[in-house]
């Protein structure tokens, strides 16, 4: 369990606090390149941090994320014109382009030099593996964009949505670090429940090293001929991957689907509110994902066409999800349709912060504590002004993740080693 002091440490992420500064310090995704696909296109609003901002796509393609309120009147910029290289308040005329400098004030005198002191706040932002990317943090301190395999890929090769969830970021991304809760909640075929009593089939025995951008672990069940071996990858902030097996927990079906890399980053919205990206891509450069095999796996999943324009999903805590307790007596763990919508009426239910001084943790949730304890060293190192896990995209740049199943004659690691390198 955590103390108090170190929980709200963990989960307050607005302006001023331990980990809003933390997670200013990296890159993160503002919103997807399709939300500001038009140019000179309708001003979108972003929630990012606890900060309310505004994104828009220039004239010349440009992506501008400036404040929500024009620092006149603060009037709202939702508002504005997008025009000529500029965003314009249709209060008094304001103007400002991307990149935060006033470029028009036409309500003051032709000769007034005010709209040379005058900006509104705007951060930095880059485009890649279909989102736009903001940087919030010190200027001097601004790193080089991100350099995932994922923003490498081309886009016949990957998918990426994003989905909300009304709770703290660290309770979704703990329960993506979370091995063990897969066999167990995301199993769609209990019929002979004998599976709760295989510990070695169930429980995923965990292989757990840091490294320079967080740390990689092997989650390792057994099967009858073959160890079920899955590796993943967390990165710092809250990057999550991991390959994809035919077949896993029986949302996949089997065929000729394109293996792929998936994963998921959690961004906070604020305190109580998270954007999840979801991404998947092909394996193979030469083998790009089908756009029907993305929609069909993330429909599986609880989204594809369960999110609605706004990407919220149409089974929520107003309809409890959607549960059909006939289906969770017969079949289904929880009688809920969708890994993900899983995920997050378990996340959900929990409230909008955990109080993790309630908690008892067992022998299987050393992923999870490991990842606390990473989050709080960053942190102190951070107020130290050292260099901080993952600001260096080399650390990360060529990992990927694998989910094979292994002989049980051979030593996974050994089996495995080439499948770990990044191919894009």
């Amino acid at each position: 369990m955590l103390s108090p002091a170190d929980n709200e440490r963990l989960t307050r992420v607005g302006p001023g606090t331990p980990m809003g500064k933390l997670f200013r310090r990296y890159w993160n995704p503002a919103c997807l390149s399709e939300e500001v696909a038009e140019n000179d296109g309708a001003p979108l609003r972003v929630r990012l941090l606890g900060e309310d901002l505004i994104a828009f796509r220039d004239t010349n393609g440009s992506v501008g994320l400036v404040a929500a309120y024009c620092p006149h009147r603060r009037a709202p910029m939702f508002f504005a014109r997008n025009e000529e290289c500029g965003l314009r308040c249709v209060y008094h005329g304001w103007k400002f382009d991307h990149t935060g400098a006033c470029i028009d004030m036409p309500s003051e005198p032709p000769d007034s030099l005010f709209k040379t002191k005058v900006t509104i706040d705007a951060y930095p932002t880059w485009e890649g593996g279909g989102m736009v990317w903001t940087y919030m943090g010190p200027p001097e301190l601004q790193p080089p964009p991100p350099d995932h395999e994922l923003v490498r890929t081309s886009p016949a090769h990957r998918d990426i949505s994003k989905s909300y969830e009304e709770c703290n970021y660290l309770q979704a991304l703990e329960g993506g670090v979370d091995p063990t809760h897969a066999s167990i909640m995301h199993n769609m075929n209990i019929g002979d429940r004998s599976f709760l009593n295989n510990y070695d089939a169930l429980v995923a025995h965990l292989n757990l090293e840091r490294t320079d951008y967080g740390f990689t672990y092997a989650g390792i069940r057994a099967r009858d001929t073959h160890n079920w071996v899955r590796c993943y990858h967390w990165i710092m902030p809250s990057f999550h991957m991991r390959a994809s097996v035919e077949g896993a927990f029986g949302y996949r079906e089997k065929g000729d689907e394109v293996p792929t890399i998936d994963g998921h980053m959690w961004i906070p919205i604020d305190d109580n509110h998270t954007w999840v990206y979801n991404f998947m891509y092909s394996h193979d450069p030469a083998r790009p994902l089908p756009p029907d095999q993305a929609h069909n796996a993330e429909t599986r999943l609880g989204r594809g066409d369960w999110l609605n324009k706004n990407y919220v999903s149409k089974l929520n805590r107003s309809n409890d999800y959607g549960i059909d307790r006939l289906l969770q007596k017969t079949s289904s763990m929880t009688g809920i349709q969708g890994i993900n919508t899983q995920d997050f009426a378990l996340q959900e239910g929990m409230g909008p912060v955990v109080d993790r001084t309630k908690e008892h943790l067992g022998t299987t949730d050393r992923a999870i504590i490991t990842l606390r304890q990473i989050l709080l060293e960053s942190i102190d190192a951070q107020e130290r002004g050292e260099t901080l896990r993952a600001i260096d995209p080399a650390t990360y740049r060529n990992v990927r993740s694998v989910d094979r199943m292994i002989e049980k004659d051979k030593e996974w690691r050994a089996a495995t080693k080439d499948d770990f390198v990044a191919k894009f």
